[in-house]
């Protein structure tokens, strides 16, 4: 049977609000979060993600009160992550209504963590976020790709997009894989914002290399984008932001669009 592919709308929210950057920066207004996610729900979205994205730069909590808003008004699946660094951050996510919990910042700086999670709640609430951008400086121990006759590989970003980590994410990928993880959210800081398509040659590195679920992010401004990571890669599920969130294409639009392409997805 033809596993169905996932499309996943998300939310990045800050101060309250959900925002739109480009390459994780000049961020703009998008709306409010409650409105969006009882809209996406209502249309057909697979799942939703929200992602309070400046929780680990600024050294806080995720804003839980904002985020049992959001469950109390959708009935399907919701990762919510930002600045969990702790199991207790974690348990306070999900007794919010949270059905996984994203991490990413936390998990580099603590890698055991990823463990204790999938101990405590269960792999399936796992979902470890990997942003990663192209590094053209080559060093040892990275996986080095060629492209246009440039050679780079691809770096893992913590704190929202800001500061480099030195590892390589294809390596990262396989460690979280082995660490317990149920499910990777890869982000292409490169892609992010711009609206040309997801980073195929990184989704695909990543989903080949690990056995868990992998969700492509960054890069989406129209369905083709969708149909050609799909065919591209055996990636489980697209995840957008600016495509639903300025009207451009609702959720139910794109999911017919990707049945009559011939991509296995739930109307």
């Amino acid at each position: 049977m033809t596993l169905t592919k996932r499309i996943i709308p998300c939310l990045d929210v800050k101060n309250g609000r959900v925002v739109k950057g480009l390459h994780f920066e000049s961020i703009k207004d998008a709306g409010d979060p409650v409105e969006l996610a009882q809209k996406y729900s209502n249309e057909g979205a697979d799942e939703l993600v929200f992602l309070d994205i400046s929780a680990s730069d600024e050294q806080r909590k995720t804003i839980k009160d904002l985020v049992r808003k959001v469950a109390s008004v959708i009935d399907i699946p919701f990762t919510v992550g930002g600045g969990v660094k702790s199991l207790e951050d974690a348990r306070n996510i999900l007794l919010n209504g949270a059905d996984k919990v994203g991490i990413n910042t936390g998990a580099i700086k603590n890698s055991k963590i990823i463990t204790e999670l999938m101990e405590l709640f269960g792999r399936q609430c796992v979902v470890v976020a990997i942003d990663a951008k192209k590094n053209y400086l080559i060093k040892e121990n990275v996986i080095v790709f060629s492209e246009n006759d440039k050679k780079f590989w691809f770096e893992v970003f913590v704190y929202g997009g800001k500061e480099g980590t030195g590892i390589d994410a294809v390596l990262w990928a396989k460690k979280v894989d082995k660490l317990g993880a149920g499910e990777i959210l890869l982000t292409s800081i490169d892609k992010d914002g711009t609206k040309d398509g997801y980073d195929v040659l990184l989704t695909k590195s990543i989903v080949d290399s690990v056995s868990i679920p992998v969700i492509a992010s960054g890069g989406c401004g129209k369905p083709d984008d969708m149909v050609d990571v799909f065919r591209e890669s055996d990636v489980d599920a697209a995840l957008a932001a600016s495509i639903f969130h300025y009207q451009t294409h609702g959720v139910k639009g794109v999911k017919s669009y990707l049945k009559e392409k011939k991509i296995p997805v739930r109307l």
